[in-house]
């Protein structure tokens, strides 16, 4: 798996220096924003130098990294793991947010908010030890196509995002995913896809507890919530698990506000940006009103801050890689 990263890794990067840096991002503002910060804060002797230990950057994940339309990734395997279960929950066809998703009422599962998605999430994957339920994670993710696209969806993943992670690591930045997302969930395929290793995953989780079956210790998922990483619970799950201000913050939404605010809210070289969802050709054009990835408040925020907003129409060339 590793070589496999680093080989991956060092082919983005081999091809963004033949082709120029970031060439999935067109030329302008925004990638001239980047790359300047990136090469002023990594050069020795500029006075906005940071020192390795202290390159921290820490990316959003559904919206940010990959496709979180027409709904949340983990939500839909979620959605799965409740109907394969329901004939063993007969109570659940007239118990909210359950109802909700065996009539494919994805409104009205969003409108329970977080409280009733993570309701969903841990009644589904509690029970399970850690190992069978990435196992499950992993079959999903190969054997379920994308609704829109027929892709894979860990081939939903942007490629300009792809390009800056390489660059970021080339460059002695470490990358973390700081995601509402379940850490269980994401931990099996962050690498694969992103580079980015589980133990530099922060997420939402359940609690976990340890047991001994048939004399072998495991480690089970519980139906109690543990911690929900999303807004302003971002920025403490970030002090607790790296214990280090990022110098960079990346999101695309109202549950990152926090994020970026505490990022570059630090003292000496910092850079948050938004990436705003614009393109509804390539992709789908979505802020303000969306139930999903709504981004209102840290749009309206992000002039005062200084943050970067990315517009996906003018600022990226490509969206997502080319097929395989």
């Amino acid at each position: 798996m590793k070589k496999t990263i680093a080989g991956i890794l060092f082919f983005i990067t081999l091809n963004a220096f033949a082709q120029g840096l970031l060439p999935a991002w067109n030329e302008g503002p925004t990638k001239q924003a980047l790359l300047s910060f990136i090469d002023k804060t990594t050069t020795e002797g500029s006075p906005e130098f940071v020192p390795i230990p202290e390159r921290i950057a820490v990316f959003d994940n559904d919206g940010t990294l990959w496709s979180e339309q027409p709904i949340y990734v983990q939500i839909a395997f979620t959605f799965d793991r409740i109907k394969a279960l329901a004939p063993q929950h007969p109570e659940w066809k007239t118990t909210q947010p359950f109802k909700a998703v065996l009539e494919n009422d994805i409104k009205g599962v969003m409108a329970t908010g977080n409280k009733g998605l993570f309701e969903l999430i841990a009644a589904t994957h509690a029970g399970i030890d850690t190992e069978t339920f990435q196992s499950m994670v992993t079959h999903w993710l190969k054997t379920t196509p994308h609704p829109r696209t027929g892709r894979p969806y860990t081939e939903m993943v942007y490629q300009p995002m792809l390009e800056l992670l390489a660059h970021l690591e080339s460059r002695g930045y470490k990358t973390y995913i700081v995601s509402g997302g379940g850490i269980q969930f994401m931990r099996p395929w962050t690498e694969m896809v992103y580079g980015i290793p589980p133990e530099r995953v922060i997420g939402s989780s359940i609690k976990t507890k340890f047991e001994v079956v048939n004399g072998q210790p495991r480690l089970v998922g519980t139906p109690e919530i543990q911690f929900i990483d999303d807004g302003e619970n971002k920025p403490i799950g970030i002090q607790e698990r790296i214990g280090r201000r990022p110098v960079m913050a990346f999101g695309n939404s109202d549950g990152d506000l926090e994020m970026l605010w505490w990022t570059t809210a630090g003292k000496g070289p910092r850079f948050g940006m938004l990436i705003r969802h614009t393109d509804d050709v390539r992709e789908v054009a979505y802020d303000r009103k969306s139930s999903i990835g709504r981004l209102d408040k840290a749009l309206d925020m992000a002039p005062a801050k200084g943050w970067v907003v990315a517009d996906m129409k003018n600022d990226w060339k490509e969206i997502f890689p080319p097929k395989k």
